[in-house]
């Protein structure tokens, strides 16, 4: 599966026990069976590739925070 954005683009290769299949704007993640091995790839694949579309389309960031009394933190570089 290959996923384009403005960000860039990403391609991941799924096992064959989880379809994918596209209905417009929509995936569709279907899986083979109902053993465990299959139920834990359904809910993976599922999760890559809505972490594919965020990294192409939003892009990722880290939100720090720091809490507590006498800590001195500085940015450096991005």
């Amino acid at each position: 599966m290959e996923v384009k954005g403005p960000n860039g683009k990403l391609s991941h290769t799924f096992p064959a026990v989880v379809t994918i299949s596209v209905d417009g704007n929509t995936l569709n993640v279907a899986r083979d069976g109902d053993e465990p091995r299959a139920r834990a790839m359904h809910g993976m694949t599922r999760a890559l590739i809505q972490n594919m579309v965020t990294g192409v389309s939003d892009g990722f960031q880290k939100v720090l925070q720091i809490e507590g009394v006498g800590y001195r933190a500085e940015m450096d570089g991005k």
